[in-house]
C-alpha cells in the first residue's frame, strides 16, 4: 500500500493510504489497456488485493458503512488522517470494476 505522500521524508514510519491506493490500482487496470510492455494489471491486482484483506476492508457495518479503513487526506494539516474517506471507496469501486471488464 502506498504511503500517504510518495515523498515523505519519514518513510517507513509514517502512515499508509488506502485512498492512493484505490486510486493508482483503478489507474493501473485502464494502463494496462493501453501498453503490453509492463504488467500493470498485475501491478493493480496486488493493489486490489491488499485493500480487500482486513487490514483494509472494514466488516460490514463498522466504519461509518465506509468500505476502505485507513485513509490519510492531509497529515501536514491534521486533516482525514488514518480515516475512511469517499473517494477512496469510489476509486476502490472503480477499480474492482475495471478489473471485472478486463477479466470478462
Amino acid at each position: 500500500m502506498p504511503y500517504w505522500d510518495f515523498d515523505s521524508p519519514d518513510i517507513p514510519d509514517t502512515y499508509r493510504d488506502a485512498s492512493a491506493g484505490a486510486i493508482l490500482a483503478s489507474a493501473l487496470y485502464e494502463l494496462s489497456t493501453y501498453s503490453d510492455k509492463t504488467d500493470y494489471k498485475a501491478w493493480a491486482d496486488r493493489i486490489v488485493a491488499s485493500l480487500s484483506s482486513p487490514a483494509y476492508r472494514a466488516a460490514l457495518g463498522e466504519n461509518g458503512d465506509f468500505l476502505l479503513m485507513h485513509s490519510v487526506g492531509s497529515l501536514p494539516h491534521n486533516s482525514e488522517v488514518d480515516v475512511p474517506l469517499n473517494y477512496a471507496d469510489y476509486y476502490f469501486l472503480e477499480a474492482l470494476k475495471r478489473k471485472r471488464d478486463l477479466e470478462k
